[in-house]
């Protein structure tokens, strides 16, 4: 290392492994959106995929889509931003003044092994494991919601601990 240069707090395998997510959960929106590609969504998912979803019944868009319920014309998922934490990958996306979502995907063995959808849901993810509580997470918060055009609307909000 140069005498310049700055060493990254987190290790070169960690990031690695989190640009792998972020590739995979890349991967399934691309295939929802190629003609609903459901044989290269299938082969990102565990057989065994853990859900959970908050908002009203009638928006539970990616369930139908990945159980063949419902044709992917139907609702499209068109991420504005995925970012990784931890083990989570978080897509956020939004649609004119009435729509929003967050999707949460957990990954093991580059796998989705479970997924939490929120829908019109304010959501914040803080750190709830014991390395969080160092001084270094100072609010224990991860990620929060960006909505651009949705600031002025009222939205049930939940903190989700990672």
């Amino acid at each position: 290392m140069s005498a310049g240069a700055i060493e990254s707090p987190v290790p070169e395998s960690v990031l690695k492994v989190e640009m792998q997510n972020k590739g995979i959960v890349d991967a399934l929106y691309k295939g929802l959106s190629d003609g609903g590609d459901m044989g290269k969504v299938a082969k990102l998912i565990a057989s065994d995929l853990e859900w959970w979803f908050h908002g009203p019944p009638q928006c539970q868009h990616m369930m139908r889509m990945l159980t063949g319920e419902s044709s992917h014309t139907k609702f499209r998922f068109e991420p504005r931003c995925i970012e990784v934490v931890g083990d989570c990958v978080i897509a956020e996306g939004w649609e004119g003044a009435q729509v929003y979502w967050v999707h949460v995907w957990t990954l093991k063995d580059n796998v989705i092994t479970q997924f939490r959808e929120y829908f019109n849901t304010w959501l914040t993810v803080k750190d709830i494991s014991p390395h969080g509580w160092e001084i270094r997470h100072e609010n224990h918060t991860l990620w929060r919601s960006h909505p651009r055009d949705l600031f002025k609307r009222s939205l049930p909000g939940l903190i989700l601990g990672i």
